[in-house]
């Protein structure tokens, strides 16, 4: 018997059907093409469409889980007569955690005897996910909420992600690079590797020149910061571009010898502010700093 429910939202970039495979319950969040909303379905052929509309100049915007869309999600698990898990998206990169804050105050006021326990991942797409998956796999072996929640702090930091590019126009166009930097960039072939910091900070680690170089660059990364990978997944996520990240998974495992590579698509709440053309690789390692 199940002693939780665990709970996150869309942006951790697991296909819906892993999902209910995993019985993980996912707020599905909403992003707009001019004035019009769609959900995020997290399925793969719907993400194609995503990026096929900003290929052809359309700029999707989101916005962060509110305190009302929080508290009408946790309502529709009551049912389930269970506490519930839920991992955010990291708060060094958006409000949503502390929105989820605000939340659990309304919901201790309407129904003070259900427990709701809300992680700062400090982490974004699948890294959250990886988390999810593991709060899952807990559950199943039957620790208690405090008992996940225990060791998904102890753990969280130990998730490492590398980001990267060779397409800068996408970032210019969301503000997260400037016009002359993505110019510049984009004819020196420059392309950033970003990774999070312990708070879940996106920063730029390096800018390497040419991709084969950045390819490189990065295995000789995971490789340094990895431990025991043949015993673990490498989560590989790419915002459209699945022969290029497959091309990637495959190196750094053949390279460093990890069990085996999961490859999902990056969704619309870091695909809105990336484009199309990045990808990045998610493991098990030596704790960010």
């Amino acid at each position: 018997m199940q002693k939780f429910c665990v709970a996150t939202d869309s942006g951790c970039d697991l296909p819906m059907s892993l999902c209910k495979e995993l019985e993980i319950y996912p707020l599905q969040l909403v992003y707009y093409f001019g004035d019009e909303a769609y959900q995020d379905t997290m399925n793969q052929e719907d993400f194609k469409e995503f990026y096929r509309k900003i290929r052809e100049g359309l700029l999707p915007k989101t916005s962060q889980v509110n305190v009302y869309e929080f508290v009408a999600f946790w309502e529709s698990l009551l049912s389930k007569n269970l506490p519930i898990v839920h991992i955010c998206l990291g708060s060094g990169i958006s409000g949503t955690y502390s929105n989820g804050l605000l939340a659990m105050e309304v919901m201790k006021e309407k129904y003070p005897d259900q427990e709701i326990y809300l992680v700062d991942s400090t982490l974004a797409s699948v890294g959250y996910g990886m988390l999810a998956i593991k709060a899952a796999e807990l559950r199943d072996r039957g620790k208690t909420p405090q008992e996940c929640v225990d060791w998904m702090e102890e753990h969280k930091i130990e998730i490492n992600t590398y980001y990267t590019t060779d397409n800068l126009e996408y970032l210019y166009r969301s503000g997260r690079v400037s016009r002359a930097g993505a110019v510049i960039g984009t004819a020196l072939k420059i392309n950033p590797i970003l990774r999070l910091d312990k708070e879940g900070h996106l920063l730029v680690q390096e800018k390497i020149r040419g991709t084969k170089a950045t390819i490189r660059r990065i295995h000789e990364i995971v490789e340094e910061l990895s431990i025991d990978p043949q015993s673990q997944t490498l989560y590989i996520c790419h915002s459209d571009i699945p022969e290029k990240a497959g091309d990637f998974g495959d190196g750094l495992q053949q390279k460093i010898g990890f069990k085996n590579v999961y490859y999902t698509y990056i969704g619309s709440t870091i695909g809105t502010h990336a484009g199309p053309g990045l990808m990045a690789a998610f493991f098990y390692g030596k704790p960010r700093t």
